[in-house]
């Protein structure tokens, strides 16, 4: 060490050598970064950073040595051969890039460290071929220990950089520590090196570098290899700045709403997870405002989607401007918007939602039309209505919800009893729809028969939903939640499917009766959706008929009419249900010919003791014969209701008399299983 120590003190240029440390520094630190783009990087743009690298660290060696190499006094004189030195540069390039390819391939122990001791042979290899390209005059002998020991350093600081560089467990420090160990790589492998050279001058020769010609040459290589290392320096900086931009436009693009600007999902997500963790150290108070806007629908129906586009981005920029700077509103998407304050008087959260409400009821013109929307607008409380974010957002859904179900005339602030039963309405509309798309519900028939021939004339599907948890609902709870989610489509569809497949598999020809409701009536595509599932399960048209209340039809009178004229063209027959208890309109009994009246259960149950009761079914028996209709009596449940409707000509009847709701029949002949005989002798008793 001492002898190093003395060979650049005593025969070296101090300000040569100082330049090539600079240097040495500079081109580190290039090599680094562009290293470490080298290792994030896929396929081809690694080959690329790769080279780069190579090239940089190749300037670096090269022009470190020969700087540090001119500004060796040699005591005699000096000349260089110009082939050598380029090939010693092109040597640097190509066993730098073996060095740093094998060590950006993996990030496994091994291989950093093996790239890296490559690197320091391409150190070694430069620096001993440069050494062959420096002609001294004089007798130049080698002392072998030291050159081992140049190399050894070379590989060793070299490796140890590379293996630092890719190592996860320096984070902080990995860079700085990465770029001093190259420095010491390659100022060890030069400086011990050329404390192994001994030079005997020869005199005699007029060819050799003067000092001041050295010295321009160790600028100008030092200039050229400064270029060359800016250059790389500048090129990482670009990528970076480029990555960084890009990475801040990739996270305001996933952050943002891309229509409106505001926060999306995501952000509004993770600022009300900030929030409610600052209120929980601080023992603030957070209002969550869930929005729905009202008659939205009514804008992209009339005007297209381009008009609702605008009217969202408006009222977007009319709530950023009214909040206030620590409050946030969100789009969820949609129409749907979310709004979070913190407040400490109560008060000031009811303003917060007053003023959200007015921003959204004032007029809004847009050149092409003028509106007036309004919002449904729920109030949740963090900590008084939830002690979580998903809770929170959860209840404020709720209150809207409520708040969109009655009409609110302001907003409405969560109620822990109100919006409970709200929440288990829609756990179980989730429930249903996940019933429909796993198969998960079942269908029942209940007998109708004929009167005057006792036989078996059909079966009503009646839908069936055994809860894996809440045990039997009945149709009168989940059916009416079916119409509020928009399920009662799916719902009707899958029924009908059911009823059909399964009348196909009975061994006898008896019909099959569905129910419709007014919402699937309404759809356009009802007769198609018949056609198609008569085709899909081969069940010929006349073992099909559909029930439907005279309500369903006049909720849109022509349009049922003429859905149902559709239906009926198939061949499928059409019953009036539930008669006697709607409208009742002779009309409509006179515009469409249906197949079956079917008599509500409330006068048959009304027939024991009842000549009011008794005085309508024969009325309403009447008007089917004048029409030529037939008439089902619904809800028959003793031998005396049975007998009346015998004695007053009714033509067919259903009840439980007769035969509770069951999975599917097998048989349609009377007498042909111990409860069909039972229906058997309450029609025979009766007669």
């Amino acid at each position: 060490m001492i002898d190093v120590a003395l060979c650049i003190a005593i025969e070296h240029d101090p300000w040569l050598v100082a330049l090539a440390v600079l240097i040495c520094g500079m081109g580190a630190f290039a090599i680094v970064q562009m290293f470490e783009r080298a290792c994030n990087v896929p396929g081809l743009q690694r080959f690329g950073w790769v080279f780069l690298t190579s090239v940089a660290a190749g300037a670096t060696i090269w022009c470190t040595h020969f700087v540090a190499m001119l500004a060796f006094e040699a005591k005699a004189p000096v000349q260089l051969d110009p082939v050598l030195t380029i090939g010693s540069l092109i040597v640097a390039v190509v066993g730098s890039f073996a060095g740093f390819s094998v060590a950006a391939w993996r990030s496994d122990r091994a291989l950093p460290a093996i790239g890296g001791a490559l690197f320091g042979g391409a150190i070694s290899a430069m620096h001993f071929m440069g050494m062959a390209a420096y002609r001294v005059q004089g007798a130049v002998s080698w002392d072998m220990g030291y050159v081992v020991a140049s190399v050894a350093c070379a590989c060793v600081f070299a490796g140890a950089a590379l293996a630092v560089l890719r190592s996860l467990s320096l984070p902080r420090h990995r860079v700085a520590l990465g770029t001093v160990l190259i420095v010491v790589a390659i100022a060890t492998l030069h400086f011990v090196a050329m404390t192994a050279m001994n030079i005997r001058p020869m005199m005699g020769s007029d060819l050799a570098l003067e000092a001041e010609e050295a010295r321009a040459l160790a600028l100008a290589t030092a200039l050229i290899g400064l270029l060359v290392i800016a250059s790389g320096v500048f090129a990482a900086m670009i990528d970076r700045q480029t990555r960084s931009d890009a990475m801040q436009r990739l996270h305001h693009m996933a952050m943002n709403d891309a229509l409106t600007g505001l926060p999306n999902r995501v952000g509004f997500q993770g600022e009300l997870d900030r929030q409610i963790a600052a209120a929980r150290t601080t023992g603030g108070r957070i209002g969550l405002c869930a929005i729905d806007l009202d008659r939205f629908k009514e804008i992209n129906d009339v005007h297209g989607h381009k008009a609702g586009d605008d009217v969202l981005v408006l009222l977007a920029e009319r709530m950023r401007q009214a909040i206030g700077p620590n409050d946030m509103v969100a789009r969820l998407g949609g129409d749907e918007f979310v709004a979070i304050t913190r407040f400490t008087d109560r008060a000031q959260l009811v303003a917060f939602a007053a003023l959200l409400e007015a921003t959204l009821k004032a007029p809004l013109s847009l050149g092409q039309f003028d509106a007036r929307l309004g919002a449904s607008i729920g109030v949740a409380v963090f900590p008084d209505d939830a002690g979580d974010a998903e809770a929170l957002t959860n209840n404020a859904d709720l209150a809207m919800y409520r708040a969109k179900c009655e009409s609110a005339p302001g907003p409405c602030h969560y109620d822990s009893e109100l919006d409970e039963a709200i929440r288990e309405r829609r756990e179980i509309a989730n429930d249903l729809r996940r019933a429909i798309e796993h198969d998960e519900l079942d269908v029942h028939y209940q007998v109708q028969a004929s009167i005057a021939t006792r036989e078996v004339t059909g079966y009503e599907a009646l839908l069936r939903w055994t809860h894996p948890e809440r045990g039997a609902i009945p149709p009168s709870v989940f059916i009416p939640i079916a119409e509020e989610n928009g399920l009662i489509l799916s719902l009707g569809e899958w029924v009908l499917r059911r009823a059909c497949f399964d009348a196909m598999r009975w061994d006898h020809q008896s019909r099959v009766a569905v129910n419709v409701s007014a919402l699937q009536l309404a759809h356009a595509d009802l007769p198609r959706l018949f056609h198609q599932v008569m085709l899909d399960s081969g069940l010929p048209p006349r073992r099909l008929e559909i029930e439907l209340t005279e309500t369903a039809i006049m909720a849109n009178r022509e349009r049922a009419l003429h859905i149902l004229r559709q239906i009926k063209a198939l061949g499928v027959g059409v019953a009036l249900d539930d008669f006697g208890t709607g409208y009742s309109s002779l009309e409509t009994l006179r515009v469409f010919p249906f197949d079956k009246i079917k008599l509500d259960r409330f006068f048959t149950s009304e027939l024991e003791g009842s000549p009011q009761a008794t005085a309508i079914i024969r009325a309403v028996l009447a008007l089917g014969k004048s029409l030529a209709i037939p008439v089902l009596a619904e809800g028959i449940e003793t031998d005396e209701q049975l007998s009346v409707l015998i004695r007053e000509g009714c033509d067919e009847v259903q009840g439980f008399l007769l035969g509770h709701p069951a999975p599917m029949p097998v048989t349609g002949a009377i007498g042909a299983t111990p409860a069909a005989d039972e229906k058997v002798g309450a029609l025979e008793r009766a007669a």
